[in-house]
């Protein structure tokens, strides 16, 4: 008998995680293989729920649905419909699969709205709960995906029913209809939305996990309208059991995610757990990497023997993501950034280019006054639908080496191939970390004590790193200059030279009213002459000084661009040989 029942549990086992689900082994996170697995993932904001900011249309329409009332005004019913279809259809494809696979994720974290997959309450009859395939067939299919590149998919209700917070960006609350709070048919809809989930894809091993409700922030006792002061959350603590229980009726496969109150992070009067195999998530934002931030959540997964799991994070700098990744890592943390697409953002792996009309349809939003043709409105949305395609996406190389590469080393990397004799753009410095690749003294974003935020980036364009980058317009430049420059920085510069020379460096400079200084370092510590760049008399007014006699050996050459006095904007430097000349006899 005792065989017996040895050889079911085993059977059990099997059947459970044989085909590499992931669950919960003690503090750790492992595949079918009992493999410790730290997920590496990426959410897809921004697909299935809009969010104001993510559309540069946050000052006025934040949530998803003011923003398709927006839209609707400007190009009617039908021709809305036909802009979220192109964007659906964009917004995430299988060759944004395939990049996040070949760039280093092994999972996505799929943000839910629940009107893609059931009606609101408002609109069903009789109180039944109905069904919409769409929502569906883009989880199938992006499943199909995910399996095709082997990375797991976790799925996550964002926007749940009715809405889960009063920060109505998130969840598409509409304050004036029963929030998930405020209506048993709202919470209905939720968990009978689980099951169905569950039902649906209890059997395959490529589904990670359910987060089975996205930063709720609802106060229930305290005075927080975010549910920051709850110590009891005893509404949603019963909420999550609900659906737990829904799922496990038809689903003992899969690891859930649970998050506290006040967008994740508020655990007060959840514990104990009550499902075998779960772990706990949090959020991080705007806050210092140290052990400290992180520390009440190892001492949950200590004290309830439960996984924690990073499930949102991001909006920051370069460094910021190194040093936040290698502080979870280090301490066996998965996580999960935010969010792969937006428009016109250098904190994300990709940046959705805007359109000069986009602009003027968000100023007619903003300010009224003339109102668009329905037929520019029309064809200036559907060109930033089309944007969104990976194709047409500006993908950024610096934030996800921050993200990967430089999680495991402070070695360099060349931004690009830079050729001597050649021109070298001033914003193409190496990738890597502040201290290695380039030296800027505002280089992270902390949420100080006052609540003010420090910039990490003054120009906010092209890369995410603390060097301040602007638009250039000056002739023979690459569209950006580096700018803001303060004493003592610099940046460094991966080249191959053709031959050992001497060279002579065209450097092409801006400044307004302040002198500049600088001078080259090479990786032996050979530094050559302080040149000085006089006052060009305008930030667009550009000019080149020459530095001549910058010895350089044949191969690969590590170059620094020492500002020793800053004020001015730098274009691009240009090498050229120096020529010798030969002796009269």
């Amino acid at each position: 008998m005792k065989k017996l029942i040895i050889t079911l549990q085993l059977l059990l086992s099997i059947t459970a995680f044989g085909q590499g689900f992931l669950h919960r082994d003690g503090q750790k996170i492992v595949d079918g293989n009992g493999q410790n697995i730290i997920l590496r993932g990426l959410g897809i904001g921004g697909w299935m729920v809009q969010e104001g900011y993510m559309m540069q249309t946050q000052p006025f329409a934040s949530p998803q649905y003011v923003i398709k009332q927006k839209i609707e005004e400007v190009i009617g019913e039908q021709g809305t419909k036909e802009f979220y279809a192109a964007y659906k259809a964009n917004g995430l494809t299988k060759r944004d699969v395939d990049s996040l696979a070949a760039w280093g994720f092994n999972s996505i974290r799929l943000p839910m709205h629940y009107n893609l997959y059931t009606p609101s309450v408002q609109e069903e009859k009789n109180g039944e709960i109905t069904w919409i395939e769409e929502g569906f067939t883009m989880t199938d299919n992006l499943l199909k995906w995910c399996a095709e590149n082997k990375i797991y998919l976790i799925l996550d209700l964002h926007a749940a029913p009715g809405g889960q917070g009063n920060d109505a960006a998130i969840s598409d609350y509409d304050t004036t209809k029963p929030s998930l709070w405020e209506s048993e048919a709202n919470q209905k809809k939720m968990i009978a939305l689980w099951k169905k989930l569950a039902s649906r894809y209890r059997d395959n091993p490529w589904m990670g996990a359910y987060d089975i409700i996205n930063e709720p922030n609802w106060n229930f006792t305290g005075t927080n309208k975010n549910g920051c002061d709850e110590n009891s959350n005893g509404p949603l603590r019963e909420l999550m059991v609900q659906v737990t229980k829904a799922i496990r009726e038809v689903d003992t496969n899969h690891l859930i995610f649970i998050e506290g109150n006040c967008w994740g992070n508020n655990y007060n009067g959840i514990f104990p757990l009550w499902d075998e195999n779960m772990a706990l998530s949090f959020h991080k934002y705007w806050n210092y990497n140290t052990k400290e931030s992180i520390q009440k959540m190892l001492d949950y997964r200590e004290q309830y023997n439960v996984p924690i799991w990073l499930g949102e994070s991001g909006e920051n700098s370069n460094v910021w993501f190194k040093d936040a990744l290698t502080l979870v890592e280090s301490n066996n943390i998965g996580w999960a950034f935010w969010p792969m697409k937006k428009i016109e953002n250098i904190a994300g792996v990709t940046s959705v280019t805007k359109i000069p009309e986009y602009d003027v349809l968000l100023k007619y939003w903003k300010d009224g006054g003339q109102k668009p043709s329905a037929d520019f409105a029309k064809k200036t949305l559907m060109k930033m639908a089309d944007n969104y395609k990976m194709e047409n996406l500006t993908v950024k190389p610096d934030v996800i080496d921050a993200m990967f590469r430089q999680v495991q080393t402070n070695d360099t990397k060349p931004y690009k191939r830079h050729l001597i004799p050649g021109k070298i753009a001033a914003t193409q410095y190496d990738l890597g970390t502040n201290g290695y690749a380039y030296l800027d003294n505002d280089f992270i974003n902390y949420r100080v004590e006052t609540g003010k935020f420090e910039e990490w980036n003054k120009g906010n364009t092209m890369r995410n790193d603390g060097v301040d980058i602007l638009p250039c317009k000056d002739a023979g430049s690459n569209g950006y200059q580096v700018s803001f420059i303060e004493d003592g920085e610099w940046l460094q510069f991966t080249t191959q030279v053709a031959k050992q020379n001497a060279y002579k460096v065209a450097i092409r400079y801006s400044s307004e009213n302040s002198e500049g200084k600088l001078y080259l370092e090479t990786e032996n510590g050979k530094k050559t002459e302080t040149i000085i760049l006089p006052v060009t008399g305008g930030n667009e007014k550009w000019k080149s000084v020459v530095l001549s006699g910058v010895e350089l050996n044949a191969g690969t050459n590590k170059i620094k661009v020492v500002f020793e006095k800053g004020g001015f904007n730098l274009n691009y430097l240009e090498f050229s040989e120096v020529k010798k000349t030969k002796l009269k006899k």
